[in-house]
């Protein structure tokens, strides 16, 4: 979601401010400003749209000070605009705050009665305005701030500047990321670490209900009570290099390329290949005492779950429900004492899967959360975490998270059959040498890109788009449409290929183009009755498969991929490269924004 980003250094900050708003990018924005002190008070610059706007106002009429805060805002309440931009401020305090305010409404009439006047249509220019109403009533700036966010009812996470205090920030947290950092000579704060990356090398995240000061001395950190308190530091697995696109056009394209080197390094994370072991933490709970378990995310993390049931319930014979985070937690459902639960997410802060968390750990689940974020707030509330090796991903539309997700989850189903006596060390040891030749079929992908390119161009043109697949094919066509529409904005559904008689069939023209995932598994005589049926009606059929499967078949599709011929075990994995590779080109030939597609945000911190 939005990024913030603050410094106290005794030097000119505006160029440091800008640049880690420049890390931050890949989390989504449609607006941004930069605040600080110049001669004691508070000066702005704020724009709508992309940072080369705000770079273009600061540089023709320029601030600058010892001290500041900067914010790209993606939209909730008012329109993207240069008054709902942030920082909000009033003479004595400017506000950057990611989050939502759910009593806003009340909190503005109050502060209008009092004679406060507001410039936006924010819930977060409250923050301020509320700050100001306490330092009025005598309370100094730490004691007016814990005021004001006592009055707040819902996730943020606040960083406070003050009119006259060269020398003073206050950050709070609650429910949303924030980490704190200290420098050669200066501190920091951020709600990403990488945004602070290139300054400092250990950060301290902070946690709901703490206050933390920063100012030349360093940084004191108070919890709810206003206890001082000492957090650990941690230190940044990646810098701010990592989001430089390299060779790549976008981010989206380099972090498709990444994926043989990421899988490979998350594999070894999770296995001990000389000692052919799992390297897994000890688990708080033994597979071979569960009758199922629940996996529940969002979004493409959902889809890898959804690919993972058929890893468990096939070589574990384990039972998985997979569940929708934003609708798991209201729906509440009943779950047994003693149980497992599984909360996949890229960032460990999406707002809905942490919620989710919470509610399972209340009904007494075990947790495992696997994440590619080691510090954050799904990992710290885990019993279990499943760390990922895909480094930062930059892009919106998440490609070498997905696939490293499926090779964590393969390797924790492959443990639980061992567990379970499934299999044996010798068949788990095998399974897990498949994966091991996952890097060598997504080179194999790579090396023929163009052809997916040129599908592409057959794509580009269409409204509508069907994606098509059976058994663990079918969670891949989600992701396939997913990612057609995130990235190209075309509509595109997924469809498990033996419901088409159901409803789907009566989409079917010339003007449809079908993505038909059909690797010669045991499965592939039954798609390839589907197929027939989507020709017959004379749909356009983009067939991926192996080449045996494409020579089966070539009479019906209007264009083929070939796909390494590899097990069912393997096949959801390797299917992902070229379903993100032809959403991609799609995308370009629309020329679409395709590392930041409009009303995407990388991270869903809100809900």
């Amino acid at each position: 979601m939005c990024g913030i980003i603050g410094v106290v250094n005794g030097k000119r900050v505006t160029n440091e401010l800008l640049k880690g708003l420049d890390h931050l990018e890949y989390r989504g924005y449609d607006s941004a400003g930069v605040a600080t002190l110049v001669e004691g008070s508070i000066v702005r610059r704020r724009s709508q749209g992309k940072l080369k706007r705000l770079r273009a106002r600061v540089a023709s009429d320029p601030i600058d000070g010892k001290i500041g805060i900067a914010h790209t805002r993606w939209a909730t309440h008012g329109r993207p605009s240069v008054a709902n931009a942030h920082p909000h401020s009033t003479e004595q305090v400017a506000v950057v705050h990611n989050g939502i305010i759910e009593n806003h409404r009340e909190l503005r009439a109050a502060l209008c009665e009092l004679g406060h006047e507001f410039d936006s249509a924010t819930d977060s220019e409250v923050i301020p305005h509320l700050i100001s109403h306490h330092l009025e009533e005598g309370n100094c700036a730490v004691g007016a701030t814990r005021e004001a966010l006592g009055n707040l009812e819902g996730s943020y996470a606040v960083v406070a500047m003050f009119a006259g205090d060269q020398d003073r920030l206050i950050a709070a947290r609650n429910g949303s990321p924030l980490v704190v950092g200290v420098g050669a000579e200066a501190c920091y704060v951020a709600s990403d670490a990488l945004a602070i990356a290139d300054s400092v090398e250990n950060v301290m995240h902070l946690e709901d209900g703490d206050i933390a000061v920063l100012d030349s001395c360093g940084i004191e950190v108070q919890d709810s009570t206003g206890t001082v308190v000492h957090r650990p530091f941690h230190r940044i697995e990646a810098s701010g290099d990592c989001t430089d696109k390299g060779v790549h056009r976008h981010y989206m394209h380099k972090e498709i390329h990444e994926q043989p080197r990421v899988i490979e390094a998350t594999i070894n994370r999770l296995y001990r290949r000389k000692e052919k072991r799992f390297a897994m933490p000890n688990l708080p709970v033994a597979f071979a005492d569960l009758d199922r378990i629940s996996i529940v995310a969002c979004g493409t993390s959902l889809y890898a779950g959804l690919v993972a049931k058929y890893w468990f319930e096939r070589v574990a014979g384990l039972c998985v429900d997979v569940e929708i985070a934003s609708e798991f937690r209201y729906r509440e459902p009943p779950l047994v004492a003693g149980g497992a639960a599984v909360f996949i997410s890229q960032s460990g802060e999406t707002a809905d899967t942490l919620a989710a968390l919470q509610y399972a750990r209340s009904q007494g689940q075990f947790i495992f959360g696997l994440v590619n974020v080691a510090e954050s707030s799904i990992a710290h509330e885990s019993d279990v975490v499943l760390q990922t090796r895909a480094g930062p991903e930059v892009g919106v539309a998440s490609t070498k998270a997905f696939t490293t997700q499926l090779v964590a989850l393969a390797c924790l189903a492959i443990r639980a059959a061992h567990e379970r006596g499934r299999i044996d060390a010798g068949e788990a040891a095998r399974l897990v040498e498949e994966l091991y030749t996952l890097p060598a079929h997504i080179e194999t992908i790579l090396g023929a890109e163009e052809s997916l390119a040129e599908m592409a161009g057959k794509l580009r043109h269409a409204r509508d788009v069907l994606y098509l697949g059976r058994g663990c094919m079918y969670p891949l066509a989600l992701e396939g449409a997913l990612k057609l529409k995130e990235v190209s904005y075309i509509h595109a559904e997924g469809y498990p290929a033996g419901e088409m008689k159901h409803g789907p069939i009566a989409l079917i023209d010339e003007d449809v183009p079908v993505v038909v995932l059909a690797p010669r598994d045991r499965l592939f005589e039954k798609a390839a009755s589907n197929l027939h049926e989507v020709a017959t009606r004379g749909g356009q059929v983009f067939l991926l498969s192996s080449q045996d499967g494409i020579d089966a078949l070539q009479e019906l599709s209007a264009q083929s991929f070939v796909v390494p011929d590899v097990s069912e075990f393997l096949a959801p994995i390797v299917y992902s490269v070229p379903i993100q590779l032809l959403a991609y080109h799609t995308a370009i030939l629309k020329g679409t924004d395709v590392d930041q597609p409009r009303n995407l945000a990388k991270s869903v911190t809100v809900e």
